[in-house]
């Protein structure tokens, strides 16, 4: 094997050459986890605007029904607003318990409806007007202004959101199966790099994936016994979860099939699936947590929203603003957060979307200065040029 194939090799690995230290975290360190949903979620099934008219004359074959005694009704949150019915038995309890908080009329200025730039601003999370620095994603700055934090891509290859100075491992969890390096072909490599200036971090690298390993070993034997698939959100949240508790600090997660342009369904149907299996994939997580859970505080969101009407094809398209969740064991939640406009024609940017109410660096940027206490000048660090807008959720 040559140099290129066994660099090749080692980049195919379930890891990167980043940051090995083994930081077990405190029981009172504050735990941070972004999901991504990539796709654009629909944000007006997830978060039902049940007194609109305008809703229901919109939707006419994907609309979620107001609250009733059917299952596949709205849950009911406030007047204005319910809750898609698959969340019913994963997100809703989390909700009357405080635990959950939704944020409307959420998202970026970037008008562009194009999936890989408005991805690109979140990750980013640099002001539009300048010219983005694709080395410097937010998660990464927030890493180096909490020093001593311990941040984890829990993804294929580390996400833009992580790249920068900070070093940062990641590992996919979804599927953890036997390494694609071998003990002999790992030995191969460290000898290739010995005595050069990548030798330390080959090292640490091999360390990251060997612990990872190590620590699900015995979760892995139990799941080939349960129940629970080994492709399903919900177990991954779990295995995310036992390396937060006990190691991570900041964590990111991303979760693609949301780009419902055909056949969405309503309170059943595809876009119903999805929110199932993520909102049983949450609630696991925050209940592998344990007492971990009062610390943490989880952030769910999406690069844009869909249109308000439907389409022709009983789905919809790529919109602007977005809805984002709140999730956490020390959140002031229970309710519907962030400035709001009554959901009617009037309303729509641009006829044809929510517009943007709370913009998404001012939204992340007070969560996480109440999260961590940073001042002014640090929040100005991961978020240039913003005022973190504080929604009392912390």
């Amino acid at each position: 094997m040559n140099r290129r194939d066994l660099v090749k090799a080692l980049g195919l690995s379930a890891m990167t050459f980043g940051s090995g230290r083994l930081f077990a975290a405190g029981a009172s360190q504050p735990r941070f986890l972004l999901v991504f949903l990539r796709g654009g979620y629909d944000a007006a099934s997830l978060l039902v605007p049940v007194s609109s008219s305008f809703y229901y004359e919109s939707r006419h074959d994907i609309a979620i029904a107001k609250s009733s005694p059917d299952v596949n009704s709205a849950l009911a949150l406030t007047g204005d607003w319910g809750l898609h019915p698959a969340l019913r038995e994963s997100i809703y309890p989390m909700y009357q318990r405080g635990e959950a908080a939704f944020i409307p009329f959420a998202g970026t200025p970037d008008t562009s409806r194009s999936h890989f730039e408005t991805q690109d601003s979140i990750e980013l999370g640099q002001p539009l007007d300048q010219s983005k620095n694709y080395r410097s994603g937010f998660m990464n700055r927030l890493a180096a202004t909490l020093r001593g934090s311990e941040p984890m891509a829990f993804t294929d290859q580390l996400p833009l959101v992580f790249q920068g100075a900070a070093r940062v491992p990641n590992t996919a969890l979804r599927s953890i199966a036997k390494p694609s390096l071998d003990v002999r072909q790992s030995s191969i490599i460290a000898a290739m790099y010995q005595n050069t200036t990548l030798a330390s971090a080959v090292s640490e690298g091999f360390t990251v994936r060997d612990e990872v390993m190590r620590e699900m070993s015995v979760e892995m034997e139990a799941a080939s016994r349960s129940a629970i698939s080994s492709k399903g959100f919900e177990l991954e949240s779990r295995r995310i979860a036992r390396l937060m508790r006990e190691r991570y600090s900041i964590g990111f997660v991303d979760v693609g099939g949301w780009d419902t342009h055909v056949n969405q369904g309503a309170g059943t149907g595809y876009l119903a699936g999805r929110f199932d299996e993520l909102g049983r994939g949450l609630a696991a997580y925050a209940s592998e947590m344990g007492p971990v859970w009062k610390d943490t505080t989880v952030v769910v969101v999406s690069e844009f929203g869909r249109t308000f009407r439907q389409n022709g094809n009983r789905g919809t398209d790529h919109g602007h603003g977005t809805a984002y969740w709140v999730l956490g064991g020390g959140l002031r939640g229970g309710r519907v957060a962030g400035e709001q406009v009554k959901v009617d024609q009037a309303a729509l940017f641009q006829n044809r979307d929510f517009q943007v109410l709370n913009d998404y660096r001012s939204v992340l940027g007070g969560l996480l200065a109440r999260q961590y206490g940073l001042s002014s000048a640090q929040t100005s660090q991961v978020f240039a040029g913003i005022k973190p807008q504080d929604l009392g959720l912390l």
